[in-house]
């Protein structure tokens, strides 16, 4: 993907709040026409406020960055990466079954815990994970919602951690 199509006007390596959110839209609409499954990974760095506390917001901002640097080296081209409120982050990746997520989702919370040295501080990440084949649900809103739930719980319990909720199961 080209590079000038990733940006938003304050951070070039990852999409707006608006641009990510319709994004996910149309790709949850692809993949529910098509046929193929989608996943949604919602997350967020543990220690982001009390690095801007100690080193303030440029360390802060810095640190979020190159968190995002190693998700786009992580992740494929075809796969979204968009910043929401309060510094989460949000992948979207179409066309990966859920074995390959939990693939995907334990090498970067692994790679995020080497980045260590490189940030001055000790860094871990928590995730939210949310999937679904086509049909599974009707709505793109669902996914976020899960994943967002998978992200609390997971900061709820110390963080370093992901947890999986799938729309439409307890919980």
């Amino acid at each position: 993907m080209d590079t000038e199509q990733r940006t938003s006007d304050a951070h070039p390596e990852f999409y707006s709040l608006a641009q990510i959110r319709h994004l996910l839209r149309v790709e949850f609409g692809r993949a529910q026409r098509y046929g193929y499954p989608i996943n949604v990974l919602m997350l967020s760095l543990d220690q982001l406020g009390a690095l801007r506390d100690a080193s303030g917001y440029d360390a802060k901002e810095a640190a979020l960055e190159t968190v995002v640097a190693l998700l786009h080296v992580q992740t494929r081209g075809s796969d979204l990466v968009g910043r929401l409120p309060d510094d989460r982050l949000l992948i979207v990746v179409p066309h990966t079954p859920p074995a390959q997520i939990e693939v995907l989702i334990s090498r970067l919370l692994q790679s995020v815990r080497e980045l260590d040295s490189a940030i001055g501080g000790k860094l871990s990440l928590s995730a939210g994970v949310s999937w679904c084949e086509a049909g599974d649900t009707l709505f793109h809103d669902e996914l976020l919602r899960c994943a967002e739930a998978g992200l609390a719980e997971s900061v709820g319990a110390g963080g370093d951690r992901w947890t999986e909720r799938l729309p439409g199961s307890a919980g």
